[in-house]
C-alpha cells in the first residue's frame, strides 16, 4: 500500500508539472502574441510619424510659397503703378532740346529716372528688349505695321512704349511698330 501511496503522490506531482508547463507555455504563447500587436502597433504609430512630417514639410514650404507670392504681387501693383511715372520722365528727357540739357532741371530729373532705373532694377524689373529682334507677342503688343525696304517683315522697327519683366513675367508688353 504504501508503494501505491508513493506512486498517487508521484502521479499527482507529474500531473501538476505538466498543468505548470501548459501554463507557461499559454502564457509565453500570450506573451508572443502580445509582443506581436505591440510591434504591429509601434509600427502603424511609426508610419503616423513620418507621415505627419511629411505633411507639416508640405504645409512649411506652401506657406514660405503664399508668402513670397504675397510681397511679389504687392511690389508687382507698386511698380505697375510707377511706370507711368517712369516714361513720362523719359519723355520729358527726349523731349528736351540741346539748350535744356545743360539746365540743372534736365539734370536733375535724368538723375531721378537713372535712380527709378537702378532700384526697379534692383528690383528684378526689365526691360523688355526691342532694338532688332523679331516681333513676339508673349512681349510685345503691335499697334502699326509698315512696310519698310531693306527690313525683313515681323521686325520690330520702333518703339511707342517701353514694355517691362518683373520677375519673369511680362508686367507690361512693349508697344511697338511692326514691319510688313
Amino acid at each position: 500500500m504504501k508503494a501505491l501511496k508513493e506512486k498517487e503522490i508521484l502521479e499527482n506531482e507529474m500531473d501538476q508539472e505538466i498543468e505548470q508547463d501548459d501554463d507557461q507555455s499559454q502564457e509565453t504563447g500570450e506573451s508572443c502574441e502580445n509582443i506581436d500587436s505591440k510591434d504591429k502597433e509601434l509600427e502603424e504609430v511609426k508610419d503616423s510619424l513620418q507621415r505627419l512630417q511629411a505633411d507639416f514639410n508640405n504645409y512649411r514650404r506652401r506657406v514660405e510659397k503664399e508668402k513670397s507670392d504675397i510681397s511679389l504681387f504687392a511690389n508687382e501693383k507698386i511698380i505697375t503703378e510707377l511706370l507711368p511715372v517712369m516714361d513720362n520722365m523719359q519723355r520729358a528727357i527726349d523731349s528736351s532740346t540741346e539748350d535744356e540739357k545743360e539746365s540743372g532741371i534736365y539734370k536733375g530729373v535724368e538723375l531721378v529716372l537713372k535712380q527709378l532705373v537702378d532700384t526697379f532694377n534692383k528690383f528684378g524689373v526689365e526691360e523688355i528688349q526691342t532694338d532688332e529682334c523679331d516681333f513676339d507677342p508673349n512681349y510685345h503688343y503691335a499697334v502699326l505695321q509698315d512696310e519698310i525696304e531693306g527690313v525683313e517683315a515681323n521686325k520690330v522697327v520702333d518703339v511707342l512704349q517701353r514694355g517691362y519683366k518683373f520677375t519673369n513675367k511680362v508686367i507690361r508688353p512693349a508697344m511697338v511698330k511692326v514691319s510688313k
